[in-house]
C-alpha cells in the first residue's frame, strides 16, 4: 500500500501496504493505551500535511511495520521507536502487536463477517545477511515470510515479486506498489506490511435513496456532484458539544441478535458459545457542527484525553434528515517527515545515527560490513465507501417515561456535507485499522 523512493546505497527501502476495500463499508486495556494514541497523533500529523486532500492511512498497519524495525533496532533507535509505539520494551511490543493482530485482523469471511487479512514479507539481496535472531523473532511474532531476491542484478524481477505479493495481500485492491524501474542495485532490504478489510453494513443502504447534492469544503465553497446515502432507520448516533457521532457496524459472525437475548449494550454479541470473544468492527463517523470546524475537531480528539472514547454512541436514535456522503479516498505518499518531526523516530532515518544492527548488516566485497538506516518510510491506502451490504432486520427501541404519557421521540439530523473524520475500529481490542478525513467526497 506504499511506495516510497528508493535508499541510499546501505539503506532498505520501507514499504507499508495497509489498505482496505469498505463497503460502506499484556491486556486488551493495553492494546488500547499503546495503538490509539499513535493513530491519533498520526491522524493529525497527517491531516496537516495532507494540503487539502483526503488522507487515509491504516495506522495498526504502519504500527506493525514499525514494530518489525523494532525487533532489530538498538539503542536510540530502538528507544525513539517504542517511544512512539507506546511499548517499554522489544519484547512487550512483539507481544502487543501479537494480541491486536489476533484480535483485530481475523477473517470472519467464511462465516458471513467482513473477510480481513495481515501479513507482513521481508526481501533481501544476496550482500544482505539476515541475523538469525531477527529473522526467528520476525517469523514468531510477526508471521513475517523471508524471501531472498536480487536486487542488484535483477532488480526488475524483484519489483515484480513485491507486487505479486501485495495483490494477493490486499485481494488485488492494490495491484502494485512499485513501478518497474524504481528498485536500484543499492538497495538491500525491504519490509513491508499489508492490511485487507472488505466488511458489509449491518444495515445497508438502498441504492435508490441515494442522492446528487452539495459538500461544503473547508474553504465554504460547495463541490457539486457529491453522492449522499440517506437513510429513515433509527441509527447509533450521540451528541455532544459541538459535533456529533455516528456509529455504523459491520455485518459481524456470529451475526448481531436483540440484546435482550443474553448480549451487550448496542446488540453486539459478548461471546461464542465457547467463551471466547468475536472480533467485530464499526465505522465511526465524526462530524463538526460547524462546516470549517474538522482542524478544530481533529485537534481536540488528538490532544485531550479520552475525547475519542467517551463520544462514542451506545444507543440507537430515530432520525429525521440523514445524509452521509459516499466516497473512495486513496492516498499515496511519503510519512519520512511525519514520523520524523511529529512522532519523534529520527535515528531510524539517519545513516549516521541509525543502529539496527540487530537486523542484518550489508557484506561488501572485502569482507566488510555496512549498518542499514531507513532512508524512506512510505504508505499507500484505498479505502471505499458505499450503499452495498446484506439485508438484516433493524432493531425497535422505546423510551418510556415515568409519569407521565411522552412525546414522539426527539429525531436528530445528520448531514454530512461538510468536513468529517471516521475511523474504522475493532471493538473487543479497540484497535484503529483505519482513518480518514473526507475534504471532499468528490475527489479521488
Amino acid at each position: 500500500m506504499s511506495l516510497c523512493s528508493l535508499f541510499l546505497s546501505r539503506g532498505f527501502a520501507f514499504y507499508d501496504p495497509g489498505c482496505s476495500d469498505l463497503i460502506i463499508p499484556e491486556s486488551t486495556v493495553h492494546q488500547h493505551a499503546a495503538l490509539t494514541p499513535f493513530a491519533l497523533r498520526l491522524a493529525k500529523h497527517l491531516a496537516a500535511a495532507s494540503c487539502g486532500a483526503n488522507p487515509a492511512f491504516s495506522p495498526l498497519s504502519v504500527y506493525a511495520a514499525l514494530a518489525l524495525v523494532a525487533a532489530g533496532a538498538r539503542g536510540r533507535t530502538l528507544q525513539e521507536i517504542l517511544a512512539a509505539l507506546g511499548a517499554r520494551s522489544r519484547d512487550e511490543l512483539a507481544v502487543l502487536v501479537a494480541a491486536v493482530v489476533r484480535s483485530a485482523i481475523a477473517d470472519q469471511s467464511r462465516s458471513g463477517g467482513p473477510a480481513v487479512a495481515n501479513a507482513t514479507g521481508m526481501w533481501h539481496d544476496a550482500t544482505c545477511v539476515i541475523r538469525p535472531g531477527f529473522r526467528d523473532a520476525a517469523a514468531a511474532s510477526y508471521k513475517a515470510e523471508t524471501r531472498a531476491v536480487d536486487f542488484r542484478n535483477e532488480p526488475e524481477k524483484a519489483v515484480c515479486q513485491i507486487n505479486s505479493w501485495v495483490a494477493a495481500a490486499t485481494n488485488n485492491l492494490i495491484d502494485s506498489i512499485l513501478a518497474p524501474a524504481s528498485l536500484e542495485k543499492n538497495t538491500s532490504l525491504v519490509l513491508a506490511n499489508a492490511i485487507y478489510f472488505k466488511g458489509k453494513w449491518d444495515e445497508p443502504f438502498d441504492k435508490a435513496d441515494t442522492v446528487v447534492d452539495k459538500f461544503y469544503r473547508l474553504d465554504g465553497i460547495a463541490a457539486a456532484g457529491a453522492r449522499f446515502m440517506r437513510s429513515r432507520s433509527s441509527q447509533f448516533i450521540s451528541v455532544r458539544d459541538g459535533l456529533k457521532v455516528l456509529k455504523l457496524p459491520y455485518e459481524s459472525s456470529p451475526p448481531l441478535r436483540p440484546w435482550h437475548q443474553g448480549l451487550g449494550p448496542g446488540g453486539w454479541p459478548n461471546a461464542t458459545a465457547a467463551g471466547q470473544q468475536v472480533s467485530r468492527y464499526s465505522m465511526y463517523v465524526f462530524l463538526p457542527d460547524e462546516r470549517d470546524g474538522l482542524p478544530d475537531l481533529v485537534d481536540r480528539i488528538t490532544t485531550m484525553p479520552g475525547f475519542w472514547r467517551y463520544r462514542l454512541p451506545e444507543t440507537r436514535v430515530p432520525v429525521g434528515e440523514f445524509r452521509l456522503s459516499k466516497f473512495k479516498l486513496s492516498f499515496s505518499g511519503s510519512l519520512t517527515g511525519v514520523l520524523r518531526d511529529g512522532m519523534g523516530i529520527r535515528a531510524a532515518l539517519d545513516a549516521g545515527q541509525a543502529d539496527l544492527s540487530d537486523m542484518a548488516v550489508v557484506d561488501e566485497d572485502d569482507g566488510s560490513g555496512m549498518p542499514l538506516f531507513a532512508d524512506e518510510v512510505c504508505h499507500k491506502a484505498v479505502i471505499e465507501v458505499n450503499e452495498e451490504g446484506t439485508e438484516a432486520a433493524a432493531a425497535t427501541f422505546m423510551l418510556c417515561g415515568a409519569t407521565c404519557p411522552p412525546g414522539p421521540p426527539r429525531r436528530v439530523d445528520f448531514v454530512a456535507d461538510h468536513p468529517f473524520t471516521f475511523f474504522v475500529v475493532e471493538e473487543v481490542s479497540e484497535a484503529i485499522l483505519f482513518v480518514g478525513h473526507v475534504l471532499d467526497p468528490t475527489k479521488y
